[in-house]
């Protein structure tokens, strides 16, 4: 079976960024580019309600024109297209995306918050996919410009940076995370930066909770230390790729979010559930998608 890179579209700025964010991959993996579009209850309020045919029509159109635009941004890149449905979107594009390599979407902020990078459907897609999402957003946040301006931006942004970021848990580093943020720096020629938050704890004393500073600096060196060894074997497994460790106080997600801004990709995990109930983002993911400012690929591990 042929593997894809798969890239939702609905026609809007931040699709266009992510397909075209997604046809870069496909061309560095060597891939097929599979552009898929979800029927929503949007794709009937833009058709004519008299001509009930309308909707196919309107979703065929813009999925022809995703198709030829990327087209002359990847010559001979192998490009399909089709509609999906049946379903709720975010499960829809779930199940597509499970023979996938990846799945890439465009984001948005809602309701004038365009800092925050993720809508609803992003975030259930991300909290429920067995393959790592990439979530990329325009580089105005989408909040002005036309489509063309908004994705030629992101398309610089999100291939100009020079850097992947990849945050570690320390205490369960996953073998997933890992392998898929040392192999996004190789093929990108990136310097990969590995990335570890941490909070020294407080003691108490005759001023209330404090922090002594002798401690901190042991709590430090403990952490650079897991760091590394977080890393052993996977420096000898990608010897091409240069790596960055940085354990800094503060939070996980703090801790991504400020060394990704110019990143060409911020790598985090996600933790898979045995339940399907509720949302599946931990705290530092779900922080780290909406506030981060370059493309972040959400890997599913156990």
């Amino acid at each position: 079976m042929t593997r894809d890179v798969l890239a939702a579209v609905d026609g809007s700025p931040q699709s266009l960024a992510a397909a075209r964010w997604a046809a870069d991959e496909a061309v560095r993996r060597g891939l097929r580019l599979r552009l898929v579009h979800a029927r929503t209850w949007q794709d009937d309020l833009d058709a004519d309600p008299g001509q009930p045919a309308d909707v196919r029509a309107l979703t065929d159109r813009m999925l022809a024109d995703a198709r030829r635009e990327l087209g002359r941004s990847a010559p001979g890149l192998d490009i399909r297209a089709e509609l999906v449905g049946g379903g709720e979107p975010a499960h829809v594009l779930a199940e597509t995306a499970a023979t996938a390599e990846l799945l890439v979407l465009g984001s948005r902020g809602l309701n004038g918050f365009d800092r925050l990078l993720l809508g609803s459907v992003g975030r259930d897609v991300a909290a429920r996919c067995d393959v790592p999402v990439v979530l990329v957003r325009p580089a105005d946040g989408g909040s002005s410009g036309g489509p063309a301006a908004s994705t030629a931006a992101t398309a610089a942004e999100a291939s100009g940076g020079t850097e992947v970021v990849v945050g570690i848990d320390t205490r369960a580093p996953s073998a997933a995370v890992l392998d898929f943020a040392f192999r996004q720096a190789e093929a990108r020629g990136a310097v990969l930066c590995a990335v570890h938050g941490w909070e020294p704890p407080p003691v108490w004393g005759y001023a209330g909770w404090v922090t002594p500073q002798i401690e901190t600096d042991q709590f430090r060196a403990i952490e650079a230390e897991l760091l590394a060894e977080a890393l052993t074997g996977w420096r000898e497994k990608y010897p091409e790729v240069v790596v960055v460790e940085d354990s800094r106080i503060g939070s996980g997600a703090g801790a991504v979010v400020d060394p990704a801004t110019g990143a060409a990709l911020v790598v985090i995990g996600r933790r898979r559930r045995a339940h399907h109930v509720g949302l599946r983002l931990g705290p530092v993911a779900h922080a780290v998608i909406h506030h981060a400012q370059a493309p972040v690929a959400v890997v599913p591990h156990d």
